[in-house]
């Protein structure tokens, strides 16, 4: 019994410490190269080292949601706090997908296991109306152990689970989900407010 509290205790430590390691190196990146797609390629690479140690986050310490409560995705704030770069943990269920959204800030996913098809799109309207859009496919990517993928503030895409397992994959963002109040949604060709409209609020905090 003290053997295994110990041991759980000791990779708790580990995590922790190495999710803050991360924050800091991921600080000094943009602080010296600014925001750029090579700066989040470069903490993109820095994430899948945090990734490569799946012992750190394992299904019984991070659980996916139960599929019987009609929940689809369950996000684990790995590094509490209420503004700054915030880092989760997300698991989702087979099927579950996304609107195309944008994030209003920067953003990097890595798997820690299971994969992800991310659409990505880009606007073909002129903009000048504030509540509508079109979108076009641009590409897709499979985001799995070893590929990751990095959006800028304005990128947009969807997220589409279409692997038999749940996803364990981290987000990276610049600032908390809760406080992007400018994160636009596009459904059915309207603008909608994501935040308002369909974020999943809930967030269980992991120190």
């Amino acid at each position: 019994m003290t053997q295994t509290a110990t041991s759980s205790t000791t990779l708790s430590d580990e995590r922790r410490e190495r999710v803050e390691s991360l924050i800091a190196h991921t600080h000094a990146i943009l602080e010296r190269d600014g925001l750029t797609r090579d700066a989040l390629a470069q903490v993109a690479s820095a994430l899948q080292t945090l990734a490569a140690r799946p012992d750190l986050f394992s299904r019984d310490d991070f659980p996916p949601p139960d599929a019987a409560s009609g929940d689809t995705s369950t996000r684990y704030r790995l590094n509490p706090g209420s503004d700054g770069i915030a880092l989760y943990l997300n698991s989702l269920l087979p099927g579950k997908t996304t609107i195309a959204h944008n994030h209003d800030t920067w953003a990097v996913i890595v798997a820690v296991e299971g994969s992800e098809l991310n659409r990505i799109y880009r606007r073909t309207d002129d903009r000048s109306d504030e509540h509508r859009a079109t979108l076009d496919v641009d590409r897709e990517v499979l985001v799995e152990p070893g590929t990751p993928i990095a959006f800028l503030p304005d990128d947009i895409h969807s997220i589409h689970v279409t692997g038999v397992r749940p996803t364990l994959h981290f987000h990276l963002y610049g600032r908390p989900l809760e406080t992007l109040s400018g994160r636009l949604g596009f459904e059915d060709g309207r603008i909608v407010r994501y935040n308002q409209t369909h974020l999943h609020r809930q967030t269980q905090a992991v120190g």
